[in-house]
């Protein structure tokens, strides 16, 4: 977790004969011949997003140890102690306002769910320009829908063990987790652009949504990811049930990312480059 308004570091993939498509072997310069940023090129997005894999696999092997525990998500559920909030709102909430103030939502690759929170107490650093071009995108109403409506009675099962403590810490940090990495479909959709210019900025103007979302989907990558995190979920999941722990299924791991995290990911890409031409 990166809480200084800095972006994550991520490592070159050296592998020899990795394959790579048209946009990824001309990931250092744009359509203009022009350098592009550390923060678009692909190497680094994919060093990012890789590591944003095993946190959320994690995250999803350990929320899915409790049971669902409706009262964490229900207004009242804590007997009104917490007036109009549900566990999981406040907790998240109280979250937000800590690592607010220590920076963490002065980077361009973080984004809050609340918009109450208090400036930082540290002094602001200096730190390379954003790459990204300014848009108002923020899905993270919908993600915390998605969440509490259908990826918690997905990987939970039905019941309530009153561990409503420990799912509300989980579920934060989850959910902080799924907002990043869906969040940043924008990284990759700018790197996308400046590769391709003049490919969107005719689909851009012509509001052609559709059209966008097909230019941005290269499927053989996607169906690469499924495969990828289901062997991980079933790697880290072996070692935990020889533990004696309890696991998730890495078949459930696919279908969340198949069904919640790549489609959201891919609409705030399409949502960003079409605000990509603004002012």
């Amino acid at each position: 977790m990166h809480l200084d308004g800095r972006y994550a570091n991520g490592k070159r993939d050296r592998r020899k004969g990795n394959h790579k498509s048209r946009w990824q072997r001309k990931r250092n310069r744009g359509m203009l011949g022009h350098i592009m940023t550390k923060e678009l090129q692909l190497d680094h997005l994919r060093g990012v997003l890789v590591r944003l894999e095993e946190t959320i696999i994690f995250g999803l092997i350990e929320r899915a140890q409790f049971r669902r525990n409706p009262p964490v998500y229900e207004t009242g559920g804590m007997g009104g102690a917490l007036g109009s909030k549900s566990l999981l709102e406040f907790m998240l909430h109280e979250t937000e306002r800590l690592h607010a103030q220590v920076r963490r939502y002065t980077s361009p690759d973080e984004h809050p769910f609340f918009d109450d929170l208090p400036e930082p107490i540290l002094p602001s650093l200096a730190y390379a320009e954003n790459p990204l071009h300014k848009n108002r995108v923020n899905v993270n109403a919908q993600i915390m829908r998605m969440y509490v409506d259908e990826l918690v009675p997905f990987i939970s099962a039905d019941g309530d063990d009153a561990n409503y403590g420990s799912c509300a810490v989980i579920d934060v940090h989850l959910l902080q987790a799924l907002s990043k990495r869906i969040h940043y479909g924008m990284f990759i959709a700018e790197s996308k652009y400046r590769e391709e210019r003049s490919t969107f900025d005719p689909l851009i103007r012509a509001n052609d949504q559709a059209a966008i979302e097909a230019a941005i989907t290269v499927t053989h990558v996607e169906c690469q990811l499924y495969e990828r995190v289901s062997r991980k979920a079933a790697a880290y999941g072996s070692e935990l049930l020889n533990a004696g722990d309890g696991s998730i299924a890495p078949e459930k791991v696919r279908a969340i990312y198949e069904r919640w995290i790549i489609p959201p990911c891919k609409q705030v890409e399409v949502a960003y480059l079409l605000q990509r031409l603004n002012g």
